[in-house]
């Protein structure tokens, strides 16, 4: 499949890749074994780069992510996430995503720790992506960059990422080492990057690396009102109010405007989300999560093979103006967008988008 490049680090990856997300039960139970076929699989179609983080499953999606690519280690980019540190008590729904009974720790001293871990679980030498799941709104930003860097300097990781950072403490680390990557979510439905982040990430030569680019299900048409959940899939949680019973149905309905674009190009709805998202930018790389079934995935990776024209672009920019819902609920979103003191302050920053 075509490339795109992962920052200005002078590696390509896959122009979709894979987020390994729901493989732990965060959308339902899976199957590991039949989780690491869809990962062959994945490779086989030309994907290289493959999301998962510590926080996942308490460890197993590393664990999982690290047995599918024993052997072939080197068709594929990992991309793994440090920083969110669940309570003792959490839940197994609380596991799949950033639970409300967690904290975020940047201090250097974690941040090493938690690498270590993660290269253990893995059972790799080196991770190629290693990014900041959340900022730490009491450690500056320097100093866990700086820690990140060392990392570099040492083999352990060789390119570095953040997830919902703020511009302030994006740039911050960017003058304290070269980042790769800002992981956040952005779709169709979620436009919040809009207002001046994709022009932050485009003057730093950060490419971004938007999570969710599916909606967690809404966009694909696959979430309507009358979906059953299994118990424990996340978006029973009450952590996204667009997915709330008073919000589900109008958002459910924008699928439907996906959808008939999608017939004139003899495409899926989740293709033409995608679609839309690689014409923002030629350094969008999206992370749908991983499905169970493989014509989807072979489905989103065949997304980067659509042109859109500037008509049905227009049409499908209009959808982020109707969407009904908050996108966390306000516990959550003060973990989005935070931001640090700077260096040699240790009093706590307000986090907030």
């Amino acid at each position: 499949m075509k490339t795109r490049p992962l920052g200005r680090s002078g590696v390509q990856v896959s122009a979709v890749g894979v987020g390994c997300n729901p493989l732990s039960g965060s959308y339902g139970s899976r199957d590991d074994d039949e989780s690491v076929r869809m990962i062959h699989r994945a490779l086989d179609l030309g994907v290289t780069l493959f999301d998962t983080g510590d926080v996942y499953g308490h460890g197993h999606n590393e664990k999982l992510l690290g047995r599918a690519l024993a052997g072939r280690r080197d068709e594929a980019l990992i991309a793994t996430k440090f920083g969110a540190v669940l309570a003792s008590d959490a839940t197994e729904s609380d596991r799949s995503g950033l639970p409300k009974r967690s904290s975020i720790d940047g201090t250097p001293a974690y941040v090493k720790a938690a690498c270590e871990a993660s290269l253990r679980r893995l059972g790799v030498d080196t991770i190629d992506l290693y990014q900041q799941h959340r900022v730490d709104p009491t450690t500056p930003i320097e100093d866990t960059v700086g820690a990140l860097a060392e990392l570099v300097a040492e083999g352990k990781i060789r390119y570095i990422g953040l997830c919902e950072a703020g511009e302030s403490d994006l740039r911050r680390a960017v003058g304290e080492h070269p980042v790769a990557t800002l992981q956040s979510e952005y779709s169709l439905i979620e436009r919040g990057l809009e207002g001046g982040m994709l022009g932050v990430c485009e003057e730093l030569g950060v490419s971004l690396v938007p999570f969710a680019p599916l909606g967690r299900g809404l966009l694909s048409g696959t979430l309507t009102a009358d979906t059953q959940l299994e118990d424990g899939d996340i978006r029973l949680s009450g952590a996204f109010p667009r997915l709330a019973a008073e919000s589900l149905t109008a958002n459910a309905r924008l699928a439907d405007a996906v959808r008939a674009i999608a017939a004139s190009y003899h495409a899926t709805p989740a293709q033409i989300a995608l679609a839309w998202l690689l014409s923002r930018r030629e350094w969008i790389i999206p992370i749908p999560g991983m499905p169970d079934d493989p014509r989807h995935l072979e489905e989103n990776v065949a997304s980067d093979t659509i042109l859109l024209d500037a008509a049905d672009i227009a049409s499908l920019d209009a959808l982020g103006e109707q969407v009904t819902g908050d996108r966390y609920k306000p516990e959550l979103a003060t973990n989005a967008g935070a931001s640090t003191p700077p260096r040699g302050r240790s009093d706590t920053v307000e986090a907030g988008r």
